[in-house]
């Protein structure tokens, strides 16, 4: 375990079996503890429970972003360069249709990063990002 606590999300989901598909299998996050309502998964040692809620599940607004309209409600990861592009690919050759698609923000300014953005199979918007400089990750 690293010096950083992890944290825990919960978030709503259509279906646990699609929750399952994505976290478990497309992103190879092992799943935990589990009930009829919930799932809990390991997501890069971090706790999120994907809670069955039909009604709340899915991204409904966007804010302007680099030109980009990035859903309000997202949740992801800051991985590595190295990582980023690996799961770059490894989304792309499983036919991932990204909401916004992996390219660089904030180009030659401060705070640059690569990210791209992609639906959950239950409409949950998820961000992953990768800072060549990771001193830029709280840059202003």
């Amino acid at each position: 375990m690293n010096s950083i606590p992890p944290f825990h999300l919960a978030f709503p989901v259509t279906s646990l079996a699609k929750a399952r598909a994505f976290y478990g299998t497309l992103l190879g996050c092992p799943e935990g503890r589990s009930s009829e309502h919930w799932v809990d998964f390991n997501f890069h040692g971090h706790q999120i429970v994907a809670h069955l809620a039909p009604e709340e599940a899915g991204h409904r607004h966007t804010n302007a972003v680099d030109g980009d309209a990035v859903p309000v409600r997202h949740f992801g990861l800051v991985l590595s360069m190295e990582a980023w592009q690996a799961l770059a690919e490894r989304l792309r050759a499983a036919g991932t249709r990204f909401i916004i698609e992996p390219h660089v923000r904030f180009a030659g300014q401060p705070g640059e990063q690569a990210t791209m953005f992609l639906l959950d199979l239950c409409g949950n918007a998820l961000e992953f990002k990768a800072f060549a400089d990771m001193n830029q990750l709280f840059a202003r």
